[in-house]
């Protein structure tokens, strides 16, 4: 039997109906902007988005720092939150790619104030770094998948405003915050000059995101990810998936949210076991093991062989992660799989 897969949404598998539609893709030169299925995904998330147009790229990563690049000359400064995926997770590609250094700040489960962004822009002195960019995180990984505040998103569009500076957001999962906030990815992606979004975690693609924005915008992210080796050909067979995804995948995203709410609320009266269920938002599960006794890597290891697979988080923490793949039977089997080896 197959493991339960809960170390990240990215494992999943597309479904037999996202295969057909792949394989029944009409395709061309995306390079020379000749393929239409492209052309019909980027239409459409710029559409989702409210943004004027937008650029299908290779990955969350690529998406990520080609708005950064775009943006930025070498030796600006980034504001950001100290847990910001870019910082950790994208091989200090910020400062081989851009140039620029980031300015990252605590914030409360991954959300920043407007004051404290306020407070740390750089007043325009020779010897300073410029501030350039704010780059915010929706939902918000390290912090658990926590939903950054829309009026608080608006607060800190104000700051900018008054300091003429660009906003970036990553919306890796923003599709997660939508669906549990109930507000469209419009209303989020209004206040911010850049947004990537992802198409492989929650919603099921093999491969693949879309960075949006101005037109003016997308246009430097083209000639960014040509030069970064983004150019992809026929891409057509890749962007039919994120189209079913969007037109099939999307609601359900509400189911994951309560199975990760279900393995939460199970994990959390385990004796020894930490949840903070505030922070269990949508699709992400971050439990502190300390109480336990066991080392995270060796945790992880002991519940891969009974039978569920989940990430080492930190020094005390695991994370488990719902998705397409995960059904509601198999996380109650999970949960039963965490109390015998949490117990035993």
């Amino acid at each position: 039997m197959a493991p339960i897969d809960l170390r990240s949404d990215t494992v999943t598998k597309p479904t037999p109906a996202m295969r057909q539609a792949m394989a029944a893709a009409e395709v061309g030169d995306d390079v020379f902007g000749e393929d239409p299925t492209v052309n019909r995904l980027q239409e459409k998330v710029a559409r989702l988005l409210g943004k004027e147009a937008a650029l299908f790229v290779a990955s969350g990563t690529m998406g990520n720092q080609i708005c950064l690049k775009a943006q930025t000359a070498p030796g600006d400064e980034i504001i950001c939150e100290q847990g910001a995926h870019f910082l950790h997770y994208e091989g200090g590609a910020l400062a081989l790619l851009s140039g620029a250094q980031p300015r990252a700040l605590p914030g409360k489960s991954g959300i920043l104030s407007a004051e404290q962004v306020e407070d740390a822009i750089r007043p325009p002195t020779y010897y300073y770094p410029r501030t350039r960019l704010i780059a915010l995180e929706n939902t918000h990984n390290l912090a658990g998948g926590v939903i950054y505040p829309l009026a608080e998103i608006r607060r800190i569009h104000e700051t900018a405003k008054r300091h003429d500076l660009k906003m970036h957001l990553d919306g890796a999962r923003l599709w997660n915050a939508s669906i549990a906030s109930g507000i469209p990815p419009d209303e989020y992606c209004r206040y911010f000059d850049s947004v990537s979004v992802c198409l492989s975690k929650g919603l099921g693609a093999p491969v693949g995101s879309v960075v949006a924005g101005s037109v003016e915008f997308v246009a430097e992210a083209r000639r960014l990810r040509k030069m970064f080796g983004g150019g992809m050909r026929q891409a057509g067979i890749l962007a039919a998936a994120g189209i079913h995804a969007l037109d099939h995948h999307l609601q359900r995203l509400a189911e994951d949210h309560a199975n990760a709410r279900l393995l939460a609320e199970h994990l959390h009266k385990m004796e020894g076991v930490q949840v903070n269920l505030d922070s269990v938002q949508t699709n992400i599960v971050i439990m502190d093991i300390g109480g336990l006794r066991l080392n995270p890597t060796g945790a992880a290891e002991k519940l891969a062989s009974a039978g569920v697979l989940v990430a080492p988080f930190g020094k005390t923490t695991l994370r488990a992660v719902t998705h397409l793949d995960v059904g509601r039977q198999n996380v109650l089997a999970a949960i039963e799989i965490f109390q015998k080896s949490f117990l035993s």
